[in-house]
């Protein structure tokens, strides 16, 4: 949680430094890592219908950045201009470091419970998308131009929303099953 918190705030400056929507489209994920964490830690041991509700709304906040992504995305390509690729390259390398860390902390637990699964799929989502960074870094090294880091950026917000999906299609149904069952009253 505090790896992700500490590398939001560089990468999110770093990404405005740079102008770059891959750096801080990632910059935000790694936020909502960071709640997604407390989330996780918090609906721990409470029960299954905590852990499904922890997922929900984790897969809300990943629904919320895909969308994010995609807005800021569509303002870049009316007003951007090429972002600065030696930038992108060091802290989409150090984002990249740090999340390899956190999924390898993560690793045993991937198949837990609904909670701790996508937690999981949350981290395997920001090493792909720091990955995605790298490679927009030197594509926009190589050519100057600013397509890379846009294709890449909405490559992450489509794997946002796909992930969305996939968590959202797995905790509603667990949430809906962990319901607690009420008393029955007498008349």
């Amino acid at each position: 949680m505090v790896i992700n918190l500490a590398m939001f705030l560089a990468e999110f400056c770093a990404g405005v430094v740079a102008g770059s929507s891959a750096l801080m489209a990632d910059s935000v994920d790694m936020l909502g890592d960071a709640v997604v964490y407390a989330l996780s830690l918090y609906a721990l041991h409470r029960g299954a219908r905590w852990e499904a509700g922890a997922a929900i709304a984790k897969g809300g906040i990943i629904l919320m950045f895909g969308v994010a992504v995609s807005v800021q995305i569509v303002d870049k390509i009316a007003n951007g201009v090429p972002p600065s690729s030696s930038l992108m390259l060091v802290f989409g390398g150090i984002a990249l470091a740090a999340n390899l860390g956190c999924l390898a902390l993560l690793w045993r637990f991937r198949r837990e419970n609904v909670n701790m699964s996508s937690t999981f799929e949350c981290s395997r989502n920001d090493v792909a998308s720091n990955v995605g960074v790298l490679i927009a870094a030197g594509l926009v090294a190589s050519s100057g131009a600013a397509w890379p880091d846009l294709m890449v950026g909405g490559v992450i917000a489509l794997v946002f929303l796909r992930s969305a999906w996939r968590v959202l299609a797995q905790a509603v149904p667990a949430w809906r099953a962990a319901r607690p069952v009420l008393p029955e009253t007498s008349y």
